[in-house]
This record gives C-alpha cells, sequence and structure tokens, in this order.
C-alpha cells in the first residue's frame, strides 16, 4: 500500500511532503501492494496512544471484563487512538486483581491495543484525592504491587505515588526499574518532590491537577519536575482542567519533549449528559464537565485525546507537529512501547491517522489495514 500525496509528520515534529509505504503491517521501504491512497494533501500523523484514561462510551476499565475493554478499545480506534494504556481507581486489591486478570486476558483485535495498563491509587495523598474513593487509599506496598504486577502479565506500565506518604521512597527505589513511577494526587512540596525524582520517579500524572500549584516560594512538584530533565508531565488538556494560559506556560517550562497529553477520560465520553459513575462514585455530567455528585471535585474528563490534541493547537495556540509529539511520541515512550507505535518509521507498525486542514480525521490505518 502506498498513501501518497500527505504531509508526513517526523519525530522532530516537522512535516514532510511525500508518501508513505506500507508493507502487510509495518511501514516499508518497498511494498508488493498495489493498493495506492490518494491524502489528498493531509496531515499524516502516527495512531495516538492514550497512557491514562478511564472509560468511554458507557464503559469503565474498572469493570473488570472484556465487553468493557473491547468497547473502550473500538471507540479510541474510531478516534484516532491506536494504542491505549488504561487506568485503574482507587480500589480494593481485590477489585484491582480481577482487573489486572481481565486486561492479561484480553486479545487485542479490532480496537486500539491495549499496551499497558496505569495503576492510578491507591497510594495516594487522602487530602488530594480528587475523584478517588478514600475508603481504598492506603500507604505504598511494595508486595502488593508485585502481586498485582503477577496476575496482570507484567502490563501495568505506569504506577502513582504520593512521595510524602511513608515507604513511599522506598517504594520507588525497589520498583523504579520495574515500572515507570509517577507522581500524582500528592501534597508535597519542592523537596520531597525532588527526592521522589532523584530516587527514580520520572514522571507526574496531570499536571496542575491534584497537586500543590507552583508559587514563588513553595514550587512544589511543578517547580521540582520541570528542573528534572527525565521527568514527563500529563496534562488533561480538555477546556476544563488547565486553562490555555497555563498550558502555554508548561510548554515552555518543560518543552515538547516532556509533555505528554491525556484525556483522563471517564465513561460518559461519548455519551449524553446524565448521571454515570467512576471508581464506585456516583458522577454527574454535565457538557464539558464530570463531578462528583457529591462534593463536586472534578472527575476526570467527557472528551478524547484527538479532541485534546484540537483544542492545544485551535485553542491554546501550540502547533500540530508539538501537539502529536505528545501525543503519540512521548505517550510511546513514556509506557516502552516506541519501538512499534508512535512515529511513522520504517519498520514499525504502521498505524496511521489522516487529518484535514480542519484537523478532523478523513482515514485512519491500523496495523497496515483501513479501517475508516
Amino acid at each position: 500500500m502506498i498513501v501518497k500525496n500527505v504531509k508526513i509528520f517526523r519525530e522532530d515534529g516537522s512535516f514532510e511532503q511525500g508518501e508513505i509505504v506500507i508493507e502487510g503491517e509495518r511501514f516499508a521501504e518497498a511494498t508488493s501492494d498495489e493498493t495506492v491512497i490518494d491524502g489528498n494533501g493531509c496531515f499524516a500523523i502516527p495512531g495516538l496512544t492514550d497512557v491514562h484514561f478511564h472509560g468511554c462510551v458507557g464503559y469503565d476499565f474498572c469493570d473488570g471484563t472484556e465487553e468493557a475493554i473491547s468497547a473502550m478499545a473500538e471507540y479510541e480506534l474510531a478516534n484516532g487512538v491506536t494504542a491505549i494504556n488504561p487506568a485503574t481507581m482507587t480500589l480494593s486489591e481485590e477489585m484491582l486483581t480481577k482487573i489486572a486478570r481481565a486486561a492479561a486476558a484480553h486479545q487485542n483485535g479490532a480496537g486500539a491495543d491495549l499496551v499497558g495498563i496505569n495503576m492510578e491509587g491507591p497510594f495516594i495523598s487522602m487530602e488530594k484525592k480528587g475523584a478517588q474513593n478514600p475508603e481504598y487509599i492506603m500507604n505504598p506496598d511494595i508486595d502488593m504491587f508485585r502481586r498485582l504486577q503477577k496476575e496482570a502479565n507484567g502490563l501495568f506500565k505506569l504506577c502513582d505515588i504520593a512521595p510524602e506518604l511513608d515507604g513511599a521512597l522506598e517504594f520507588i527505589d525497589e520498583l523504579k526499574d520495574e515500572v515507570r513511577i509517577s507522581v500524582a494526587h500528592t501534597c508535597a512540596n519542592y523537596d520531597e518532590a525532588k527526592a521522589a525524582f532523584d530516587h527514580g520517579a520520572t514522571q507526574v500524572t496531570h499536571l496542575y491537577n491534584a497537586m500543590n500549584p507552583l508559587t514563588h516560594r513553595a514550587p512544589g512538584v511543578i517547580g521540582a519536575a520541570s528542573e528534572n530533565e527525565n521527568v514527563y508531565a500529563e496534562m488533561i488538556c480538555d477546556g476544563v482542567h488547565i486553562h490555555q494560559s497555563a498550558i502555554r506556560a508548561a510548554f515552555k517550562m518543560f518543552g515538547d519533549d516532556r509533555i505528554i497529553l491525556i484525556s483522563d477520560s471517564m465513561m460518559a465520553t461519548g455519551k449524553p449528559d446524565g448521571q454515570y459513575s467512576l471508581g464506585g462514585q456516583d458522577v454527574t455530567v454535565k457538557g464539558a464537565y464530570a463531578t462528583l455528585t457529591e462534593g463536586g471535585n472534578l472527575a476526570g474528563s467527557v472528551t478524547n485525546l484527538m479532541n485534546c490534541v484540537r483544542y492545544v493547537v485551535k485553542t491554546a495556540g501550540i502547533s500540530l507537529g508539538s501537539a502529536i509529539k505528545c501525543a503519540a511520541v512521548n505517550s510511546a515512550k513514556s509506557v516502552g512501547i516506541y519501538d512499534n507505535y508512535g512515529s511513522i518509521t520504517v519498520g514499525k507498525l504502521a498505524n496511521l491517522v489522516l487529518l484535514d486542514e480542519n484537523l478532523d480525521i478523513t482515514r485512519i490505518i491500523k496495523r497496515g489495514t483501513v479501517v475508516r
């Protein structure tokens, strides 16, 4: 297959006019397939990777069922996301075990590829719990994580932690080579956050949200993360969680090599307003807002990652190349799948999305097969 007449995304964030060659499931230098697709001048970008979302189309990853995983994967693929790393919530070990087993049993097929799991709780701060269930919050437990990782057949790619908790630094020391540790839902000050990064934590979960703000005398997690070149920063760019000015500020602090766009979507995504749930707690959805019915805390988003790309480009004024780096390249690197995903590179899986000038999807190719 040849996709011609497209502006091809390159790994440095630039675009180059040309054509893309696909042989079987992978990008190639030559092909025996005589199919030719005219891209009509569209942007050709790699399929996106969402490393942090909870659900969509009425399903939650924490349902712990094949039905939920498959429905979520199909929705994500239809919106240009070809690899997913869905997140658990703060739940009991029994429930997390059920979810881990369901993920391990899943066979990738029609939808986006399940490439991992993000363990968002329960090792978080009670004071910054957000929409997490306080009943199951606990201090970091190395043995518990390893039990769950075994049940998941190694699928946990991210594990969130509040570094001020008892045992947090020991947890990081012990597990940093087994899973990427992300600082999350935390009251950590600058020194506590810096210690976490010095010990081996290399990511921040939804920057700005569920943490203390950056101020001139108390820079906190944001200040500590910005200074450490090894740390990625996730951002929920849905127009609700972060003001557009704060998005631009983050790009100046971190650069487009270290920001990861995430959707943090919950089950109401792709559904109408109404009553839903997240991690066993009731959520009210109205317009762009999903909030806990009791308490009013934000409870994830009701958008998808491609819409976040559109928001940062059209509203926040970030270049399309930078936005794609943050939604495809950096995200794939953060969960260790960049050898097969995240760029249009010979030898990688042929996951390709064509966008017109309005950033609307005109075509989706997954593993060399046209699915839209």
